[in-house]
């Protein structure tokens, strides 16, 4: 059966690099279940008159806030208590296109099955609108569950503005080199909660990988293998300080003056 996805090659192309990442995820160990999810704007890839002339496939849908950035805005959206696994080898029975409608507070489905969206959409959908309000190039976010970086928000001294931030960079070059903007703290908030969403905005306006208490992490990124990549540079950063740890001993970590020669190096 043909797919919304064969007219739009683009639009494809962006919503398989998401289910490619999906099985990275589960592989990892960080998508148990049907945890996580991921949102692809592809808005600038879609034929937007023909979009709007397509009948939905479901019921029009509060947001439950107004995104007026997004509004007419069209997104892939993994479903909601679907798993990652299934979403990497069927994104389109696992996922769905929806429409944003033109007051910003409302959304459908319309392709290609009635699959209802992550039940973290108005997080993810709040992050959208930021990003095309700042006029950011990002067009994904991934929300996921590493080990990790989730059982070092459980210790009170790593959720102090900046501490894990520099553990973490002080743990391997790349970290410093390739998440210049470290890692945001999001204290914790109710899951799928307005209040988690408003501050998960407010951390990605300074940083491209947010750890949301006890909970995950979300990474933004032009496409969804950048997100993906900011996320897997921190949580090798997290095995090396653990590992060492598990050793016995507290790890040294590099000096300042090493990561200011970095920052210098790679122009950060």
């Amino acid at each position: 059966m043909k797919s919304f996805l064969d007219d739009y090659p683009r639009a494809k192309d962006e919503v398989l690099k998401a289910a490619e990442v999906a099985g990275y995820l589960w592989q990892n160990g960080w998508a148990e279940r049907n945890g996580g999810n991921i949102t692809v704007n592809i808005t600038e890839h879609v034929n937007l008159e023909r979009v709007w002339r397509m009948q939905p496939i479901g019921p029009v849908t509060e947001i439950g806030m107004t995104l007026p950035h997004i509004a007419r805005g069209v997104f892939f959206c993994k479903g909601t208590g679907r798993r990652m696994r299934d979403l990497a080898r069927w994104p389109m029975d696992n996922g769905s296109v929806i429409r944003i409608l033109p007051d910003g507070a409302h959304y459908e489905m319309i392709a290609d099955n009635p699959v209802r969206p992550t039940s973290e959409l108005p997080s993810h959908l709040a992050i959208h609108d930021d990003l095309i309000a700042r006029g950011s190039t990002y067009r994904v976010a991934i929300h996921t569950h590493p080990t990790e970086l989730v059982a070092m928000s459980h210790n009170p001294a790593f959720l102090k503005p900046d501490v894990l931030t520099r553990l973490l960079w002080s743990m391997i070059p790349e970290t410093r080199a390739f998440c210049p903007k470290g890692l945001g703290i999001i204290p914790y908030e109710m899951p799928s909660s307005v209040k988690l969403a408003e501050e998960t905005v407010k951390g990605l306006q300074e940083h491209d990988v947010v750890l949301w208490e006890k909970h995950g992490v979300v990474a933004i990124g032009n496409d969804a293998p950048e997100a993906f990549d900011q996320i897997d540079v921190l949580v090798k950063a997290a095995q090396i300080y653990q590992d060492a740890r598990s050793m016995g001993f507290i790890p040294e970590g590099m000096t300042d003056a090493a990561m200011d020669e970095l920052k210098e190096a790679f122009h950060l």
